[in-house]
């Protein structure tokens, strides 16, 4: 049971949302726990939005589930970046929410919990919240499709790529099924927090300045990639001065390795956090070839 104190602090993150995104579609906020996330913690109070329409101070951790007018069957989770500080909503969450709705996929918008804003899970908080999130969906949807963004490309490729990891004790039932997806979309993605990419604020974020190698290759994507990772789909700028534009060729390598299939869209400009890519633009390529992607795994 949902406790009050959370329920109507979800309400009030839920009424922001739809100010900020302004989003036509039939939506509604699931939160990801029924009551504390796991080891409690974290911050107290309304969602923070920045002028941009980025999120941080995320109390309550959840999905905003926006339904087209005719769904096709299939859903679609998506997590924004922001490096682990901030998550990117109004720059990446919500536009491409809007799009996957005219396409008929329903669309799951995850507010994620950020590592540095106290919560007892530390590093582990995201990766709780995405495993969590991907069993909600499975639970309602007939296909779960990934996508994620930079820090959230990041958050998504750790639980795709382990999806027998227990990052937290079961709170319930739902915590019974495996958190696996049917494809998963990398756009502009932190894939390794290893040497030489280890300048990112996702590798800041996670492991902090001073990590070992260890740490580094524990929180790097690749290295969990096996043959049951989902089909994969990738895309990046090649002036990305971000994440290094090496992220999506060493995933595309793994994956190869793996035989898991995968294509890598290679982008001439955009540079970092284009978002579905201003019209006009080479960035703006991305979103069509994967829509016909989705298409041959339906």
């Amino acid at each position: 049971m949902l406790s009050r104190r959370r329920l109507l602090q979800g309400a009030g993150a839920f009424i922001l949302s739809m100010s900020a995104g302004k989003l036509m579609a039939t939506e509604d906020m699931i939160p990801l726990w029924p009551d504390e996330p796991p080891g409690g913690g974290g911050p107290s109070g309304k969602v923070n939005i920045s002028l941009n329409g980025s999120w941080s101070n995320i109390a309550i951790p959840g999905l905003r589930r926006l339904v087209p007018a005719n769904p096709n069957g299939e859903a679609v989770l998506i997590a924004a970046g922001g490096g682990y500080r901030w998550i990117g909503m109004g720059g990446e969450a919500w536009p491409v929410a809007s799009w996957l709705n005219k396409l008929g996929y329903t669309a799951y918008v995850l507010s994620y919990r950020l590592p540095h804003e106290g919560w007892q899970a530390g590093s582990y908080a995201p990766l709780q919240d995405a495993q969590r999130a991907i069993r909600l969906v499975r639970s309602m949807e007939r296909k779960v499709h990934l996508l994620g963004f930079s820090a959230g490309g990041h958050l998504l490729g750790m639980a795709a790529a382990r999806p027998d990891y227990a990052s937290y004790p079961p709170v319930d039932s739902l915590d019974q099924i495996v958190p696996s997806a049917d494809t998963i979309g990398l756009i502009y993605a932190v894939v390794t927090l290893e040497e030489p990419y280890t300048h990112t604020n996702t590798h800041r974020m996670l492991v902090g300045d001073n990590a070992s190698s260890t740490e580094e290759a524990n929180w790097s994507v690749q290295n969990y990639v096996s043959r049951h990772f989902p089909p994969t789909f990738l895309a990046q700028a090649d002036d990305d001065n971000i994440s290094s534009p090496h992220n999506l060729l060493i995933m595309q390598d793994a994956c190869r390795k793996q035989k898991v299939p995968v294509q890598l869209i290679k982008i001439t400009r955009g540079g970092h956090g284009f978002g579905l890519g201003k019209a006009g633009t080479p960035a703006a390529i991305w979103d069509e070839a994967y829509a016909s992607w989705l298409q041959t795994h339906t």
